[in-house]
């Protein structure tokens, strides 16, 4: 556990409040694995059934995710609607979960634990999350640095 010292005062952020008020588990196995891939782009098609065109460092933009995988229709495919749920969960850990300084890019490595559904409610995604953010307020703590990335939301309350 840290203890931030913050101006409104002093902040600590536990593995109970990830569980409290994201609803993310925290027993099981925790999220982890190498960022490092062959062909990301080879990942994207297998997982999602589309290649963006700017992957840069195993990394995507949230508004291809958005664009590219509208709302899932009725007569979709078993398949077309496993690559939705993909993408809708991708863009969820990007964009609020464990958003990155820019809040406007994924890591594809997120991807790679979505590959087999039956084994997702398996992980404790909480300690993925409460590490991202404990490692961004430690990244913020120097005097150059300005934008803090990770769920903020857990500090509002």
């Amino acid at each position: 556990m840290h203890r931030f010292h913050l101006p409104c005062g002093e902040c600590t952020i536990t593995l109970e409040d990830v569980q409290l008020q994201l609803g993310l588990l925290v027993d099981g196995n925790a999220v982890t694995g190498s960022t490092q891939s062959a062909n990301w782009r080879t990942v994207c098609y297998e997982l999602l059934g589309a290649i963006s065109d700017n992957i840069n460092g195993g990394r995507i933009e949230m508004g291809w995710l958005r664009d590219t995988f509208l709302e899932s229709r009725n007569d979709s495919t078993e398949i077309e609607r496993i690559r939705y749920v993909r993408a809708y969960i991708l863009e969820m850990i990007g964009g609020y979960l464990m958003p990155d300084l820019s809040r406007n890019l994924v890591h594809l490595r997120w991807l790679l634990k979505l590959v087999d559904f039956r084994a997702v409610g398996e992980f404790s995604r909480g300690f993925a999350v409460l590490t991202t953010l404990y490692w961004e307020m430690c990244r913020v703590t120097r005097p150059n640095k300005v934008k803090i990335g990770g769920c903020l939301s857990l500090l509002q309350s």
